[in-house]
């Protein structure tokens, strides 16, 4: 009741015109406030306010309706205000901005699973060791204890089980740092150090610069407004919030306002611009891109524009072994593509040998890749889609197709 009470005193402390209906509220209820005790609100992410909006980065924000539950709170001993890099709870990413200077980085595919494929890396001058998206821990040790190479990162694109399903064990035997997106660190686990999108950070001398690529899968957050020191939140109670290490205290009443739904990119690619590789985990395969899981045909669209826009020779490492599969389904709807015809032969010839299709070459996949080709006017007519219809609008048509094939 103490909390209560000094919560009251302090709206009362607050001028009227400020307030507006809150002190009104506040008012006719005194210490009779509605308490809702139905969501604890921990989100520990960089905030920055924009036009009187609390806003993550890299999210998406939908405005929705009225009339739902709102509370306010105030910040208690400190003052809310923009924070740079990781939760307290997080060792920070050291970010670096100085060109690479060094091109000896070593790429070693490691089968695992039934058909992922996490990577090994390592920079030979220095021997830092790192492993993009273990699926699994015993592949992986094997492949390292036949290096006698030690690990030092393991690196997530996001967050889905057969990408971290290996993090734990393998942080337990060789204290490797686990790194990945930092609004979808919640769900990686182990996760160490946190990496948004356009931040750059270096593996030894190569620098690594990192892209939000969702689609395959995001995150939901929802927020409320700043107003005058007071954080309005979505369906809470009297809580003890952590943002960033802040502590808060919520006193909550009904409200009629806008709520904002926050869309969270969930899902992250690794360029190394130096060796000309990026690692795309579960958004763009060759010949195909991910199942859209959690994202939506545009959000899929926007992040495959972005690797598109790298340089044509950049060598592409997926996380699946999809591509003979995925050929079958491209020929079938693009037929007369003569560079896809030949690509899906040296596919052919190569996994009847057991072989990897990985990498692949970004220029291979602008020529053949139907995701990459929404324009194609063959894939449009023998799919059916309106000359009218927008790119991504035509990719979800053709997502559609390849997971019905």
């Amino acid at each position: 009741m103490q909390m209560i009470s000094k919560a009251s005193c302090a709206m009362a402390t607050l001028p009227c015109s400020r307030v507006g209906l809150l002190a009104s509220i506040s008012c006719l209820l005194k210490i009779h406030l509605i308490l809702l005790n139905v969501l604890y609100f921990s989100v520990g992410l960089n905030f920055k306010v924009r036009s009187g909006l609390c806003i993550l980065p890299g999210m998406r924000q939908l405005s929705l309706s009225k009339g739902l539950v709102y509370g306010f709170t105030r910040l208690l001993s400190t003052p809310f205000k923009t924070l740079r890099g990781a939760s307290r709870t997080l060792k920070v990413a050291q970010f670096c901005s100085v060109s690479n200077m060094s091109y000896s980085l070593q790429i070693e595919l490691v089968p695992c699973l039934k058909d992922n494929y996490a990577y090994l890396l390592r920079d030979e001058d220095t021997g830092t060791v790192g492993v993009v998206d273990p699926s699994e821990a015993t592949p992986v040790i094997d492949a390292l204890s036949r290096k006698n190479w030690n690990l030092t990162y393991i690196l997530n694109t996001h967050h889905h089980h057969d990408h971290t399903g290996g993090n734990q064990e393998l942080k337990a035997r060789y204290g490797a740092k686990v790194i990945g997106s930092g609004v979808d660190r919640d769900r990686i686990p182990g996760i160490d150090i946190v990496l948004n999108d356009g931040d750059k950070w270096m593996f030894a001398a190569h620098e690594v610069q990192v892209m939000d690529t969702p689609g395959h899968t995001r995150a939901l957050v929802i927020s409320g407004r700043m107003v005058d020191g007071l954080l309005l939140l979505v369906l809470g109670g009297v809580k003890s919030l952590r943002l960033h290490g802040y502590a808060a205290t919520a006193v909550f009443v009904v409200l009629t306002f806008s709520i904002h739904l926050i869309v969270i990119v969930g899902h992250i690619s690794f360029y190394f611009p130096g060796s000309g590789a990026i690692f795309t985990g579960d958004t763009l395969f060759s010949l195909s891109c991910g199942k859209l899981f959690e994202g939506t045909p545009e959000q899929m669209h926007s992040s495959l524009r972005k690797i598109v826009s790298l340089p044509d020779d950049t060598n592409i490492y997926c996380g699946h072994e999809y591509t003979l599969s995925n050929s079958k389904f491209a020929l079938s709807i693009e037929p007369n593509n003569e560079a896809l015809q030949s690509y899906a032969a040296h596919i052919a010839h190569l996994r009847s040998k057991s072989l990897p299709t990985i990498p692949t070459k970004l220029k291979v996949e602008k020529a053949c890749n139907p995701f990459l080709r929404t324009s194609s006017t063959e894939i449009r007519q023998t799919l059916n889609i309106p000359a009218t219809a927008s790119d991504s609008e035509t990719l979800g048509v053709i997502r559609q197709a390849k997971d019905n094939f």
